[in-house]
């Protein structure tokens, strides 16, 4: 049996982890990672990435659908599109094969030892890795748990034969003829449009009144309107019950719901793809040994991510909401700090997150609601993507950027957005919320024209009361 001993060891080489080692390995901190599978975690290896990427060519053979179809307005015809979802699948793994090695290779620039095996703890300071040629025992002064997450299963719909969770749907060989999504948030929407462009009948059944429940209606009307224009079928209050016995394992099989109404019924699904969320991975690594307070089902922290126990930190979505690889990499450059002896704390303003659906979502900071709680009056100013000249050469023209501030001061609370590629505004979203702007700074700002930004200088301008282009 092996033994290594290092001032910081990492267990989990994802979003968070892998950061948390590269910065403490560039502050001359004596480093090791453990980590099962590549490195990368969920995001890199079956989440953000490999997702972007199904989404991307989906989007791409959507256009040349409408263009072969001859209805293009912008002119452009060709012939029948076809789709190789084999080829896909391949183009996507090569791009997380490099992010692989790219984290690899800046991890061994960091100078940060990489064990590859499946680490247990024995105590706060010990744990041992059961590696291909044997158990090595890893000995730390501090270490952080960045174990991360995995999408939750239904015990009435488990993961198997022909139902799946998003790692089995971003490895399909053919785009399905029949899809059931199960659960309509995020991560359903997003992939359930991807498939739907690609040439697939998709029903999404999902148990709420509405579907990305999690943002206020205004914003997710657009989503909504293309998930018809797609044919996307959405099925509200309405349960999956199980699997039809009927039909064989992985081709023909249908999903069991009980429809809003109470009845009985059967939505047809070559796969079931199930995304109603994901759990921390809180088991299998000897947290019982170490008796760690929890919060709920995640580990309790404070705000420099401190565990219960001395010498033992948690970062990433074993720690909580909202779970997202910039929250965890975040934390784990924080964290990587602290044990290099700096001094940080978590004070963050806000998080920004995307939904990368058509057209996508962008939220930061408060919605107008949570502002209205907080601070009582309230400026709202809403700029519409119809009237932004870059959205219309984009054919992008449904959507709008939304900036909440408080009504004494200005102060910007909140910023949210829903359009075609408003993701890229998340940047200039997080950034006017972390540096305290209000909404004179944002209004006094040049924006490049012509720009979907624009809309956001607007919408500022809107909330002051003189918007220059509505």
């Amino acid at each position: 049996m092996k033994e290594i001993s290092c001032k910081l060891l990492v267990i989990g080489a994802g979003p968070g982890g892998y950061v948390c080692a590269i910065r403490a390995g560039q502050l001359g901190v004596d480093t090791v990672i453990v980590e099962v599978a590549k490195p990368g975690g969920t995001c890199l290896n079956v989440g953000c990435i490999p997702s972007k990427a199904l989404i991307h060519a989906a989007e791409e053979f959507d256009k040349v659908v409408h263009m072969a179809g001859g209805k293009d307005p912008l002119g452009i015809r060709i012939g029948e599109p076809a789709l190789d979802l084999t080829k896909t699948v391949a183009w996507k793994d090569g791009i997380v094969g490099r992010l692989n090695s790219g984290v690899a290779g800046l991890l061994k620039k960091a100078r940060v030892k990489t064990v590859h095996g499946w680490a247990t703890f024995r105590d706060g300071k010990t744990v041992e890795v059961e590696t291909e040629t044997g158990t090595q025992v890893i000995r730390a002064e501090t270490v952080v748990i960045a174990t991360g997450s995995a999408p939750v299963e239904l015990p009435f719909l488990p993961f198997g034969g022909p139902v799946i969770s998003s790692t089995e749907a971003l490895a399909l060989s053919e785009v399905p003829k029949t899809l059931a999504v199960v659960g309509g948030g995020y991560i359903g929407l997003e992939l359930g449009m991807a498939f739907a462009k690609m040439g697939a009948k998709v029903t999404v059944v999902e148990a709420l009144p509405r579907v990305l429940a999690q943002y206020d209606a205004e914003l997710t009307r657009p989503v909504l309107k293309r998930l018809g224009e797609l044919g996307v079928e959405v099925m509200t209050n309405a349960k999956a019950r199980g699997l039809s016995t009927q039909g064989q394992m992985g081709k023909g099989d249908a999903l069991l719901v009980e429809t809003a109404d109470g009845k009985n019924g059967k939505v047809a699904a070559d796969w079931i793809l199930v995304t109603v969320g994901r759990k921390p991975l809180t088991e299998g690594w000897g947290l019982e040994q170490i008796d760690l307070d929890m919060a709920g089902k995640f580990i309790r922290i404070d705000d420099q991510c401190r565990t219960s126990m001395r010498g033992i930190f948690a970062i990433g979505d074993v720690t909580g909401e909202p779970m997202l690889a910039h929250r965890a990499m975040a934390q784990g450059e924080m964290v990587a700090e602290i044990a290099a002896g700096h001094k940080r704390s978590w004070d963050k303003r806000a998080i920004p997150a995307i939904c990368f659906t058509d057209p996508e979502l962008v939220t930061a900071g408060l919605s107008p609601d949570e502002a209205k709680a907080l601070a009582g009056e309230i400026k709202i100013g809403q700029f519409p993507f119809a009237a932004n000249g870059r959205a219309m050469t984009k054919q992008g023209e449904d959507g709008f950027v939304r900036v909440v501030a408080r009504g004494d001061n200005h102060l910007v609370l909140g910023i949210q957005a829903v359009g075609q590629g408003v993701s890229e505004l998340s940047a200039a979203f997080g950034l006017a919320l972390e540096m305290g702007a209000r909404l004179e700074d944002i209004a006094g700002t040049i924006h490049a024209h012509p720009t979907q930004g624009e809309g956001f200088q607007e919408a500022a301008l809107k909330a002051l009361g003189h918007a220059l282009h509505i």
